[in-house]
């Protein structure tokens, strides 16, 4: 007893100085982006193609903000395809950048905010992510007391990833809105993850809304909502229901794997609709003027199904469809955009319905491989929810060569772009194999995470069956 209140107490003053260490790094990383932020002229970073795409770019948010100023639609020419309500949130932050005056600063810091607030709640889920899995390793009888200190805070180690990640840094100082689509996609996970069912459907929601991909997010929040937290497969925790000499062991693993609750999935489904016609609503009223729905669906959503921007940037479709006949250009569309939903989501939901939190990392992690308009800010929030399950994934392979692979092409795609657009001594297909090279690492690193995770379900498959047999 008095061993286990010293655990205790031990426990408690490690989480304090865990929080006490968290909250001095996230405040050196927002002094970090504001130094960077008041270097004079942002050192362009604004017009990087790694960085800005047709949808994230503030600099095109501006434009439109100022044509809905002078009374034209906001979708005129081929400028703006972003949100209308992004549109009225960040447009009149931009006004004086327009005229001249240094005030993108204000824009700044509603980026720096986003990722802070991101990095808490990624926090509170990580922190949600391990209190369940001790739970499960105890009571699969794989865990003592003593023991507990060899698992790691992902929840801290998640949040610090993602505030002192480059990915990030850049995509918040470059003046892109990805920040904000990152806050909305964490939004939603964090309020499935602690069941708050409005606040995930909101998240889920302004995500989509956003950038659309993050619809695919709709099962993974489903699976969070039905059957719970992460956890082993269920067939583990029937195994230690034959087990002997652990008295309360079977009324322990019989609450471990709860039915799928249904009541709460529509309550889910519900607030999906509710926030679904309020947004729609707020954007048929901000557009009444300028062709309503319709035309923010074919200028948004059409915008990004399409492929109507063929300008470079770090995805794999850009040069393909510049080069494409146009008599097989909608074939091609409809191949490469439901690519993703045939031989990716449902196999995985179907494979990995007993960690809905570690779907969601590679639904996120696919989109931003597949996704019309990629950009290393949707790189960034993969990457982090992946440091949520450092401790499934210990033993993940050919992690330093992946690593390696990731700052290699990183650092060669703006010499690339340099060779190809300003010196001339290079041309297109320099680029394009550059981000064709990072796609299959970031395909590689997202193999190796599913293998390791089956893999530690089977090493805990294994070690199971050896305890029940002894």
């Amino acid at each position: 007893m008095k061993e286990k209140k010293k655990d205790d107490g031990e426990m408690a003053e490690e989480l304090e100085k865990n929080s006490y260490r968290f909250w001095i790094w996230s405040i050196a990383s927002m002094i970090f982006r504001f130094c960077i932020i008041l270097f004079p002229e942002n050192i362009n970073l604004s017009s990087r193609p790694e960085l800005s795409t047709p949808l994230t770019s503030l600099c095109r948010l501006a434009e439109g903000y100022w044509l809905k100023q002078a009374s034209m639609s906001p979708y005129s020419g081929s400028m703006y395809h972003g949100s209308p309500l992004l549109l009225s949130l960040l447009g009149p932050l931009t006004v004086h950048g327009i005229e001249g005056q240094w005030n993108h600063h204000l824009c700044s810091l509603v980026f720096v905010v986003s990722d802070i607030l991101s990095a808490v709640l990624l926090r509170a889920t990580g922190q949600q992510l391990e209190k369940a899995y001790r739970l499960n390793l105890r009571r699969l009888g794989l865990l003592k007391a003593s023991r507990d200190r060899g698992i790691l805070p992902c929840g801290d180690i998640a949040a610090l990833v993602y505030l002192w990640n480059p990915f990030t840094i850049l995509s918040c100082v470059g003046l892109s809105t990805s920040p904000i689509e990152n806050l909305a996609v964490i939004v939603s996970l964090y309020g499935a993850v602690t069941r708050r069912v409005p606040l995930a459907a909101f998240g889920l929601i302004m995500a989509t809304h956003l950038s659309l991909y993050p619809a695919t997010l709709v099962i993974p929040l489903i699976f969070l909502l039905g059957y719970g937290l992460d956890a082993p497969p269920r067939k583990l925790f029937l195994q230690t229901r034959d087990r002997e000499g652990e008295p309360g062991q079977d009324k322990l693993t019989r609450t471990t794997q709860l039915p799928f609750l249904w009541k709460t999935v529509l309550h889910f489904v519900f607030w999906v609709l509710v926030w679904s016609i309020y947004v729609l609503v707020l954007c048929s009223l901000s557009l009444k003027q300028y062709g309503g729905l319709e035309e923010m669906f074919k200028r948004t959503y059409g915008f990004i199904l399409n492929i109507e921007d063929l300008s470079p940037n770090i995805g794999v479709f850009w040069y393909f469809f510049a080069e494409a006949f146009d008599f097989s250009r909608n074939y091609f569309l409809i191949v490469f955009q439901i690519y993703m939903f045939l031989s990716i989501l449902l196999p995985l939901a179907r494979r990995l319905k007993h960690r809905p939190c570690f779907i969601a990392f590679v639904y996120l992690a696919f989109s931003s491989i597949l996704k019309s308009y990629p950009s290393v800010g949707d790189a960034a929030l993969y990457l982090s929810l992946w440091a949520l399950f450092v401790n499934e994934l210990t033993d993940m392979k050919h992690s330093f060569f992946i690593f390696c692979g990731y700052i290699g092409f990183s650092l060669l795609s703006p010499v690339m772009h340099n060779l190809w657009i300003w010196r001339g001594t290079g041309n297109a297909n320099f680029y394009y194999a550059n981000a064709m090279g990072y796609a299959c690492f970031q395909f590689m690193f997202v193999e190796e995470s599913v293998s390791a995770m089956l893999n530690h379900d089977q090493a805990l498959k294994k070690a199971t069956a050896e305890m029940t047999k002894n």
